[in-house]
């Protein structure tokens, strides 16, 4: 799913948003998680996950045409740990569609 798949399903579930009004709504909320990201804060939504900022430590990696080792450095990167729910949905979904079972 893309972000253009988010704002046309938005659009379709809420009759009375308009596809620039749900556009304007997605941006909005992937904006504050990304600055609450970058300010190293965590977001957690009750029952879909958590985002978080991983550190990577600094290490020695290889060039994989030369072989050399080259310095890698630290990085921060984003984390997401789904919820309970949202793995438990998952799951089941995924179970009952290689059953054949309708949802």
């Amino acid at each position: 799913m893309t972000r253009s798949d988010i704002v046309e399903e938005l659009a379709a579930r809420f009759g009375q948003l308009t596809h620039r009004d749900a556009e304007q709504a997605v941006k909005t909320i992937f904006d504050a998680v990304s600055d609450a990201l970058v300010r190293g804060h965590r977001i957690e939504i009750r029952g879909f996950g958590s985002f978080s900022v991983n550190r990577r430590p600094p290490r020695i990696g290889r060039n994989p045409r030369s072989g050399e080792s080259v310095a890698i450095p630290e990085k921060r990167v984003p984390h997401f740990k789904p919820g309970k729910a949202l793995r438990e949905a998952v799951d089941q979904r995924t179970s009952e569609l290689e059953s054949g079972k309708p949802s």
